[in-house]
């Protein structure tokens, strides 16, 4: 069953991580997916990784919809208008879901310093990429929805409240995605428009397995192979295909306007739509996180 064909999707910043899990799930749902980001064959972004927008508009059709890769700098107002042209014409206005899902901040994040010892220019990159370039994409892609009368935004973050999370930087830049979907809820909600924050657990991606110097095939391992205190905790992660596939089953459900301003991490919309990992694993942080007391 394919509950997202006929269904055109945006997912920016679709270059690796949950964004890549996230397009792919959107497309073996049936959904045409367009992947946005900087990085493209032959030309990477500035983080200077391997991983492209080209690879992961394959996976999406390879899994079953359509995977289209678009270069766009989501920090640059007039590229994104651009962009949001392109759709417009080409699907004659047509646009269901919209993820926000720009990133790029692990490389700019300094734990254990206050924030006053952390470097400036890097604290306020952070929250160009994590915020500033969500606003703008949200800015140019809510008037296609609204224009129809439907549509869903996501706002992908880290965690599913307003606490704290060790960096000043950081908290600010995965926070305010969660009050961006309550207040694009808000405003959005007499056009037929729902918004909503979404947060994987401990996730799995190609940076995660880097750092704890392991692979997908033997991540397990990264508890014998790290001096990282929290190798241990990474036994309870998930890969970005978990998140992606509760998202593709909450963009289907029939009940989005009463979600709207909510946040849904991965292991809620496992318990509720009955996913698996693609490893036939279904952790749950929230349980494991409570117990341990990071939640």
């Amino acid at each position: 069953m394919k509950p997202l064909e006929g269904k055109i999707a945006v997912v920016a910043g679709a270059t690796r991580g949950a964004g890549r899990g996230i397009a792919v799930g959107l497309g073996a749902a049936g959904a045409t997916v367009f992947c946005t980001g900087r990085s493209m064959r032959g030309n990477p972004s500035d983080l200077n990784r391997s991983e492209t927008i080209e690879e992961t508009a394959e996976l999406v059709t390879a899994g079953g919809g359509i995977g289209v890769p678009v270069r766009v700098d989501h920090t640059n107002p007039s590229e994104v208008q651009a962009f949001f042209e392109r759709i417009k014409e080409e699907h004659e206005g047509q646009l269901d879901i919209l993820v926000n899902n720009i990133w790029g901040g692990e490389k700019l994040s300094e734990w254990g310093k206050p924030f006053w010892e952390q470097s400036l220019p890097n604290g306020l990159l952070m929250q160009e990429r994590a915020v500033k370039s969500h606003l703008i994409t949200s800015y140019y892609g809510a008037p296609l929805m609204v224009a129809r009368g439907q549509g869903l935004i996501i706002e992908v973050t880290d965690g599913i409240d307003y606490r704290y999370r060790g960096n000043l930087f950081y908290s600010l830049a995965k926070i305010s995605p969660i009050h961006l979907a309550e207040a694009m809820a808000e405003e959005l909600k007499p056009h037929g428009v729902a918004a909503i924050a979404i947060t994987p657990g401990f996730l799995r991606s190609e940076e995660m397995l880097e750092h704890f110097g392991v692979t997908e095939d033997n991540w397990q391992d990264a508890v014998h192979h790290s001096d990282d205190p929290n190798a241990v905790h990474f036994l309870q992660s998930e890969t970005p295909y978990y998140i992606g596939k509760g998202i593709a089953a909450l963009a289907a459900s029939t009940d989005l306007m009463s979600r709207s301003g909510l946040v849904f991490p991965s292991w809620t919309m496992s318990d509720e739509f009955g996913i698996v990992d693609v490893d036939g694993r279904r952790p749950h942080w929230g349980n494991y996180a409570k117990e341990h007391g990071f939640l």
